[in-house]
């Protein structure tokens, strides 16, 4: 019984000592955040990109694709969406963009290969979302819309 307690301290103290590695990071929501939450975790990797802007202002909505399968719209679809096709080695590496007013003005999604898809009006503060961990990508979105724009974004990132 000794032997068998000394093992398990012995475990549970390497345990201690050795945590495992984080491999996912938050950056904490911008703007207002009023209204309902929203979230686009799905399974899969972020595929394709859909945005779409109110009459050169706000972000009105977005929509992700998880390996060719659309995300329930995000808010509201005003116009024709920006888009951007990410290819079969890339990924979101950077969120950036602009706040201001209770909307989101502008949104830039950059990938691992230098491209990026921006939409939206360069007006407020500026905010840049980024992995905390090498080899991490854009896993989904959340934050909070009111039905006529996104009032606030946040981003979620994991080594897939």
């Amino acid at each position: 019984m000794l032997q068998l307690i000394l093992i398990l301290s012995g475990v549970y103290t390497v345990g201690m000592t050795m945590p495992l590695p984080d491999f996912y990071s938050y950056s904490l929501a911008v703007g207002d955040g009023s209204g309902t939450e929203y979230s686009t975790a799905h399974a899969g990797r972020i595929t394709d990109i859909r945005v779409w802007e109110y009459s050169s202002a706000y972000i009105s909505g977005f929509q992700l694709s998880y390996d060719g399968n659309w995300t329930t719209l995000v808010c509201a679809s005003y116009g024709s969406p920006m888009k951007m096709k990410l290819h079969d080695d890339e990924s979101i590496v950077q969120v950036s963009g602009k706040y201001d007013s209770g909307y989101i003005f502008e949104l830039m999604f950059v990938t691992n290969k230098g491209r990026s898809l921006k939409v939206g009006q360069p007006s407020g503060i500026s905010f840049n979302f980024y992995p905390t961990h090498d080899g991490s990508e854009l896993r989904f979105l959340s934050g909070r819309q009111n039905g006529y724009g996104i009032t606030s974004i946040g981003a979620h990132w994991a080594v897939y």
